[in-house]
């Protein structure tokens, strides 16, 4: 049986009306009452930013654009210029809004430690930083018993990932509603393939290829009388502790992907990368490309390759054969082994995943339900470190050996006055992973 969906429409608008949104704040009162103090009735949900670059500006604008009473009300940053850049822009958006985006001056936090008043102020948080903090502002956040959506990945090393999973448990025994941005979960064209792969189309999993091969992203230039620390912080996607590599901080969303649909994680990974176009000092201490093989315990096998490299093959996407067909994502289409088309879906007029995060989350929150994405974001998270550990050290990588890691990369208590856990060499270059002589464990 062929499903054609080519004439689809669904947009937030009516993904809200459509949700259990109509029941307002009825189901509020089966909560806690640090999960439920804010979600009755017509109350406002105030919200605070964390992390003030491009991917927080945009989840801000995404989260005040959900038909619920949002406003924002903190935010904050390392730098006061971000900050002052993401409001200026966010106001633009809502052309000064008041009832949208009320930040008052003493409620704009600047520096390590303003993630906690800003998070103190709201019922909802935001997480964007890079993503090596992310676990310290999701534990505190946990902790004061606040609603989170927070980007991907979630941490850039085993210490983190295991602080996370412990504070997602906590977040569970609290009622609290946590999204990942791992979009695609939330992504119509996604949840169809899935549900046509879980109904049996193409039978069981057994192997397939996930990419992220591009031309890369940013670099921020040195600026004089900048110090290492600070240099690192806006140049952090070149940073292992900061920013994980881009086979975590991007590739993740392809892994992950592959986790959801074959239903387990890893047990093994191993596989090979390098930098054959970074040379620079401006690149960090980051590979350039990742291939990596992982073995899952049904025994499927996923091959994983994400490139930074300009002037090559561009494919953002994802590739399953199974037992009785295959499915491709850049088509979103399924198709038995004999040829027969059972599923090909346009997904042109779909809402945006994007959006549909937040929408889903503050309905949720504005329903009483519960969200719990958390647990799957840390597990992903790792299965993607998990992948960096066998490029770097060119060595097989268990699933037990990289969850158990005491590799810390973060370090604690940072002030402007500490060094950074990397330092440049004479020349401005730093020390690159060397396949069998890295430590990766």
């Amino acid at each position: 049986m062929k499903l054609n969906h080519k004439d689809s429409i669904f947009t937030r608008r009516e993904f809200c009306k459509t949700s259990a949104f109509a029941g307002g704040g009825l189901l509020a009162a089966t909560l806690p009452v640090t999960a439920s103090a804010h979600v009755a009735g017509s109350d406002t949900i105030k919200v605070a930013l964390v992390g003030c670059g491009g991917r927080g500006t945009g989840a801000a604008i995404q989260a005040l654009s959900t038909e619920f009473p949002v406003q924002l009300v903190a935010m904050a940053d390392a730098f006061q210029d971000r900050l002052d850049k993401s409001l200026n822009s966010i106001n633009e958006e809502f052309q000064g809004d008041k009832k949208k985006v009320k930040v008052k001056d003493k409620n704009k936090y600047v520096g390590f430690e303003a993630y906690k008043p800003a998070i103190d102020q709201a019922d909802v948080v935001i997480l964007t930083t890079p993503p090596g903090f992310r676990p310290e502002h999701f534990e505190y956040a946990v902790s004061q018993g606040k609603h989170i959506f927070m980007e991907k990945p979630v941490a850039t090393d085993a210490p983190g990932v295991r602080r996370v999973l412990k504070a997602a448990q906590v977040a569970k025994e609290k009622q609290l509603n946590v999204v990942v941005g791992l979009q695609r979960h939330y992504q119509t064209s996604y949840n169809m393939v899935y549900d046509q792969l879980k109904a049996g189309a193409i039978g069981k999993i057994t192997s397939g290829q996930v990419y992220w091969n591009s031309a890369g992203v940013w670099v921020k230039e040195r600026q004089p009388g900048q110090s290492e620390l600070e240099y690192q912080m806006r140049n952090w996607y070149y940073y292992v502790w900061l920013c994980g590599d881009h086979i975590l901080e991007q590739h993740i969303h392809n892994i992950d992907v592959a986790n959801w649909f074959v239903g387990e994680y890893p047990a093994s990974a191993q596989g090979m990368g390098g930098r054959e176009v970074r040379k620079g000092p401006e690149f960090g201490e980051i590979f350039d490309h990742h291939f990596v093989e992982f073995v899952y315990p049904s025994g499927a096998i996923i091959a994983s390759q994400c490139r930074h490299q300009p002037n090559t093959m561009s494919r953002v996407t994802e590739v399953f054969q199974g037992t009785k067909g295959t499915i491709d994502m850049s088509s979103n289409s399924i198709t038995t082994w004999d040829g027969q088309e059972i599923l090909k879906h346009n997904d042109r007029k779909d809402p945006n995943p994007y959006q549909v995060e937040h929408d889903k989350l503050f309905a949720s929150i504005q329903n009483g339900e519960v969200i719990s994405d958390a647990e799957n974001g840390a597990y992903s998270t790792l299965t993607a470190i998990m992948g960096r550990m066998a490029t770097y050290s060119g060595q097989v990588i268990s699933w037990d050996e990289a969850l158990n890691s005491e590799m810390s990369l973060v370090p604690a208590n940072l002030t402007w006055d500490s060094e950074p856990p990397v330092k440049p060499d004479k020349d401005g270059l730093y020390e690159i992973p060397v396949p069998g002589k890295t430590k990766v464990l």
